[in-house]
């Protein structure tokens, strides 16, 4: 879970409260963020000192019929400009039924969920169909190879490198008789750098990492 999804529960947890006469206060509220930040943080580290855990995907635990109406289920709430993870979220919390993915809590509950990444899902869904698989968000955080401003090889003087960014503007481009989508990152040192055709010719020049 990242810090939007976060809050986001905290927020129903905190009218939840107000709606059954129980207010908290904001001292009480900022302690429940920074232990459950703290919490989810401790996880993560864990996760990664264990090894396995970032490289396997979760989604290869469902069922070949699971992932079929998960995938499904995240591509919609995607088309809809909606967090898909919120929604099941927010479902939780209020005890209401998940449609076709209500297995999603029966089977395998929110530590399952909180494993699932845009990575996970993107190794699926661009394999289906590239130029309509997982699209970029502004403040995702990928990679990108240099081979965009220089040329590489596989073997010789000039080797692919990757540098991890983060993505800070999407646009549509229309050249002659297509069109395309173009996408603006901001390293770490604060550089950017303009992808053109982030989808239709330069996809195998960048890749997810969370």
């Amino acid at each position: 879970m990242n810090p939007a999804e976060i809050e986001a529960v905290l927020q129903l947890a905190f009218i939840q409260c107000e709606a059954v006469l129980c207010p908290l206060t904001d001292q009480q509220k900022q302690i429940l963020r920074r232990v459950l930040m703290d919490a989810i943080m401790g996880q993560s580290l864990q996760s990664s000192a264990i090894g396995d855990q970032t490289t396997a995907n979760p989604l290869d635990e469902l069922t070949p019929d699971e992932r079929s109406r998960f995938l499904q289920f995240v591509t919609e709430q995607e088309r809809l400009g909606y967090s898909w993870k919120i929604q099941l979220l927010n479902d939780w919390l209020h005890n209401r039924e998940s449609s076709s993915v209500q297995f999603i809590r029966d089977r395998y509950g929110p530590q399952w969920l909180n494993r699932v990444k845009r990575v996970h899902l993107a190794q699926y869904l661009d394999a289906q169909n590239p130029t309509e698989g997982l699209k970029l968000k502004i403040g995702d955080r990928i990679e990108v190879s240099n081979g965009l401003w220089e040329w590489v090889q596989n073997n010789g003087p000039c080797s692919r490198e990757w540098f991890p960014c983060t993505v800070v503007q999407i646009s549509q481009s229309i050249e002659g008789d297509g069109s395309g989508c173009n996408c603006v990152v901001r390293f770490d040192n604060g550089m950017e750098y303009e992808i053109q055709g982030v989808y239709e010719w330069n996809h195998y020049n960048w890749r997810w990492i969370n």
